[in-house]
């Protein structure tokens, strides 16, 4: 199986936070599981830095070697993707959950996300 993390999905794992769901830590945590984390996500991480949105104790940089550190790799967004994202129904606006969305339907891959407005898409979701 292989998973696609939604952005507060590896903030709050790599932060050990509570609001990480057992399940969603369990299958992080599996070896057998491969896991990634979309280039979108490190985008959406680089603008709330820049905002003061998120408060992370290092720079984008440091974000993405902490993510390919752990064992995840780092999806990008091919024209397949993109595709995909043009199909899509507008049920959430989010560009950045909209395009996990889609990358989650073309790669088969099951979205690690808490965010109710993700799973109203048809992509497999786990929480």
């Amino acid at each position: 199986m292989d998973i696609l993390l939604d952005t507060h999905t590896f903030i709050w794992f790599f932060n050990g936070d509570e609001q990480l769901s057992f399940k969603a830590k369990k299958l992080i945590e599996d070896s057998k599981i491969r896991k990634f984390v979309s280039i979108a996500s490190i985008w959406e991480v680089a603008i709330k830095i820049g905002l003061k949105k998120l408060f992370f104790d290092g720079n984008v940089s440091e974000v993405a070697e902490l993510i390919e550190k752990n064992g995840f790799r780092i999806l990008q967004i091919s024209v397949g993707h993109a595709v995909a994202y043009e199909a899509l129904e507008l049920v959430h606006r989010d560009p950045f959950d909209r395009i996990l969305v889609a990358q989650g339907m073309v790669e088969k891959m099951t979205i690690i996300t808490k965010d109710d407005n993700i799973k109203k898409y048809i992509v497999k979701t786990n929480w």
